[in-house]
């Protein structure tokens, strides 16, 4: 099974449009999106070409294959919009007998962790900065930014593939890589 993972996309058409590319370029089987897809929040600058409406037809034709938990810029409203269920506080995962705990990261995060059991991989974005560690027997991940990125980062996204994981910039830089 091969996983794509995304983070805030705050609403940047630029940064939607090389997600649903690199998605398909990679010959993913599922697209897991951690949040903050249509709204840049106000604490957040304008991103790249800034259209909900537009981020929201993209992410809609891929909709079959989209997996999404709630950010803290999402609500209710983005719901209308978006023809993939985006409410959830979190979802739990199973690939090649690991279990995934995916999050946005702003209720669940490494300060305030959910019961999660030795060995199960933590996966969260809100902080637009990636990561890659292993602590305590578990592996805590952030794929970055699509659009947004913090601490001097490219945007970026995360592949899943027998058992490792690698985060990468959308011009195919490596920047983290970690197996179960």
């Amino acid at each position: 099974m091969k996983i794509m993972f995304a983070s805030d996309i705050h609403g940047s058409t630029a940064a939607a449009k090389k997600i649903a590319n690199k998605y398909k370029f990679e010959g993913a089987d599922r697209l897991v999106l951690l949040g903050d897809i249509l709204y840049h929040g106000p604490r957040n600058p304008l991103p790249e070409d800034y259209n909900p409406q537009e981020v929201a037809n993209i992410l809609n034709s891929l909709k079959q294959n989209i997996l999404c938990v709630r950010g803290n810029c999402d609500s209710e409203v983005d719901q209308m919009l978006l023809q993939f269920p985006i409410m959830a506080p979190y979802v739990l995962l199973n690939a090649d007998g690991h279990t995934m705990f995916l999050t946005h990261g702003h209720l669940y995060n490494e300060d305030q962790m959910p019961p999660i059991q030795k060995g199960d991989i933590f996966i969260n974005g809100h902080t637009h900065v990636p990561c890659a560690i292993l602590k305590n027997d578990n592996i805590f991940l952030n794929p970055g930014s699509a659009s947004l990125p913090k601490n001097d980062f490219a945007p970026s996204y995360m592949l899943y593939e027998n058992g490792s994981f690698t985060i990468c910039s959308f011009d195919a830089e490596r920047i983290f890589e970690i197996s179960c």
